[in-house]
């Protein structure tokens, strides 16, 4: 059972809500954006996007779980990492620079999970299998407020305008939750979540467009 001081949660359903649930939003309103004018019959969009919601949901929890049981090396390169990358003929400098990027990028996460006020504290297996279940969970039911409007009606235009509105509607509601919970403002987390799921609808009409 891992006891590392550097597992991240620490704040029960709550960081798990946070961290699964408007990733499920943002996950399913990109591709259903991208997929409801395609050629593709009603069954196969429902299938694709099962799919895509289950596989993402097991990978999240994966995630999630290896986060809550820590990391020894604390982001670091490892010796046996930088071994194999020697065994690899990769030059000197080429090593000395992805483990210095690799630093950074350690750094701007310890400074997220600051400004997001995770505590770092250690957990043990149960607790991470917890919050595993929980995180699954807040991704899942995320998901499926954006898909619902495709189930209930086959008017796929028509259905993506109301998983658009649901979409909005619930990370608003969640960013306030979210203020409430960290102390954080109010306007300043809404905003990010809107800009956030704009950059999204963007970026799926984007891909939808060359598909």
């Amino acid at each position: 059972m891992s006891t590392n001081s550097k597992a991240i949660r620490s704040s029960g359903w709550k960081t798990d809500m946070m961290i699964g649930f408007p990733d499920g939003i943002l996950l399913l309103l990109f591709t259903t954006q991208v997929l409801y004018s395609k050629s593709l019959t009603v069954q196969a969009f429902y299938t694709i996007h099962f799919l895509v919601l289950g596989f993402a949901t097991l990978l999240m929890m994966v995630a999630v779980y290896r986060a809550n049981r820590g990391d020894s090396d604390e982001g670091l390169m490892s010796p046996e990492e930088k071994e194999k990358l020697e065994k690899l003929d990769i030059p000197e400098t080429t090593i000395a620079h992805i483990a210095d990027e690799m630093q950074k990028d350690q750094q701007v996460w310890e400074q997220t999970l600051q400004s997001e006020k995770v505590t770092l504290r250690s957990y043990g297996a149960l607790h991470a299998i917890r919050s595993m279940v929980a995180t699954g969970v807040f991704f899942f039911l995320g998901g499926c407020l954006v898909f619902l409007p495709y189930l209930f009606q086959e008017d796929f235009p028509a259905a993506s305008r109301i998983s658009l509105t649901i979409s909005v509607i619930f990370l608003i509601l969640f960013a306030l939750l979210k203020s409430r919970i960290t102390g954080q403002g109010t306007v300043r987390i809404a905003m990010r979540y809107l800009l956030t799921g704009g950059a999204v609808v963007l970026v799926s009409y984007l891909v939808s467009s060359v598909i």
